[in-house]
């Protein structure tokens, strides 16, 4: 389980998530045409920087009442990839979606359900695989090779979750579906971002906390 710390009372150690995304820069620099090699050593990246939670600047924390939101933390100048929190509230939900792209899903806080699908070429519902509650500190994997449709929820009645995802793209630019769960039916989405400014990872003109 992450290391808990109130978001009111802490100070974003932006250090963390700076050397994490110099790390997946590197990665991407060195296997970016490997999509296993990226995955497996972009797990253990993700999985070490949710294992502390003293990173996330609240503005990147805060739940919406009427649906969750997906905050942009970071984006490769070449749109190699992109880094994004999620906040939900309790009973938030996404529709079925897909991603196009490869993708790291890890649970910085609370909880969520993960339910997978398979998109039936002839049409019909979509046909789902048994649920999966992912607990904080947790990380899976999807890509159009290993998986790639699925619908996330809050498994917490009673407070937010958030994770933080890594993605093989823009994600907010890329053009993705999300599927009609009686029909299967395919729409078209964009999805954009919830923020309309990033975290400012360099300016260090404030003291540094350790990182543990």
């Amino acid at each position: 389980m992450p290391e808990s710390l109130p978001p009111d009372t802490a100070t974003p150690n932006l250090e963390r998530l700076r050397g994490f995304i110099a790390d997946f820069t590197r990665l991407v620099e060195r296997h970016g045409d490997d999509e296993p090699a990226m995955l497996d050593a972009g797990r253990a990246l993700l999985t070490g920087l949710i294992a502390v939670d003293d990173w996330l600047p609240d503005a990147y924390a805060q739940p919406d009442p009427v649906q969750y939101r997906q905050y942009l933390l970071h984006c490769d100048p070449y749109e190699r990839f992109s880094v994004v929190s999620f906040v939900w509230g309790p009973g938030q939900r996404t529709p079925i979606h897909d991603h196009t792209v490869w993708g790291l899903v890890g649970i910085l806080r609370g909880a969520e359900r993960s339910q997978r699908y398979d998109i039936q070429p002839q049409g019909g519902p979509p046909v789902a695989s048994p649920p999966e509650i992912l607990k904080a500190g947790s990380v899976e994997a999807v890509s159009p090779r290993i998986g790639d449709v699925h619908a996330i929820s809050n498994a917490l009645a009673d407070r937010p979750s958030i994770s933080i995802h890594v993605y093989g793209g823009n994600i907010g630019a890329v053009r993705r579906s999300v599927f009609d769960p009686l029909t299967g039916q395919r729409k078209p989405f964009i999805s954009g971002y919830a923020n309309s400014a990033l975290p400012n990872l360099w300016d260090r003109s404030q003291p540094v906390p350790h990182a543990a």
